[in-house]
């Protein structure tokens, strides 16, 4: 007897005979969605994500059942939105050109990752370096973040990319008619922060770049460059910003 785990109702049919019917449980940590979705390609900086049907009451039961691998099990650190979406995110960058599996209990997908466009921004030389499967194939004189709005340090993989897009600078709390306000249509864009931290390009800028820093905190690149990266990078792939 499982009275433990199951509930048994009673239900009169037609015939006056009585029907037990078994309604079990949910299934504990039930998983709704796992991305990367399944034959994904994604840049080597991407974390996963597990999102759950209900609402997870042992976080680290759940994380305990978290498995990624290539070739072998792969390490990383855990964190959660909520009780329903627990995020993966490796320690070191992914395998390039691999099947990386995920695995939750029984749930299983897979994805594939590329072949690793590495960018390096340095705001000292004022140079964006990008490099593909370990090979340097650019350096591009960049312009970052003014003093005030200085670039953030960090690692940070990409997390959207636009072909075109608005920026405006009350999203980041300069109202338009401040001196620094601005209302501008962007080209060839790369999210890598929520606070609104891009790659981009920045013909306004072109003079500086190479030789000053006099953005709001994104990297500015020439039309020509910032095609250029958007054409080759990847959701996912990393960018390291230093100075």
């Amino acid at each position: 007897m499982f009275l433990a785990s199951v509930v048994i109702v009673l239900a009169t049919f037609g015939s006056g005979a009585a029907a037990a019917t078994l309604i079990g449980k949910p299934p504990v940590d039930t998983v709704a969605a796992i991305s990367p979705a399944v034959g994904q390609t994604v840049g080597i900086a991407h974390p996963v994500t597990v999102r759950f049907a209900a609402p997870v009451a042992d976080r680290a039961r759940a994380e305990s059942k978290l498995g990624v691998s290539s070739t072998q099990p792969l390490a990383g650190t855990y964190s959660w939105v909520g009780d329903t979406e627990l995020t993966w995110t490796p320690d070191e960058f992914l395998p390039a050109r691999s099947p990386i599996t995920v695995r939750f209990g029984d749930t299983r997908s897979e994805f594939t990752t590329n072949a690793g466009v590495v960018a390096e921004g340095d705001m000292s030389a004022h140079t964006f370096t990008v490099s593909i499967g370990g090979k340097v194939q650019w350096v591009m004189p960049a312009s970052f973040g003014k003093p005030g709005w200085e670039t953030p340090v960090g690692t940070y993989p990409v997390l959207e990319k636009f072909r075109s897009v608005v920026f405006d600078s009350r999203t980041i709390g300069i109202p338009l008619n401040s001196a620094e306000g601005y209302y501008i249509n962007g080209e060839y864009a790369e999210r890598l922060t929520w606070g609104g931290v891009f790659v981009h390009s920045a013909p306004w800028s072109v003079d500086s770049q190479g030789y000053a820093n006099v953005s709001h905190g994104c990297v500015n690149l020439s039309a020509e460059d910032a095609a250029w990266y958007y054409q080759n990078v990847g959701v996912g792939d990393p960018v390291t910003l230093h100075w």
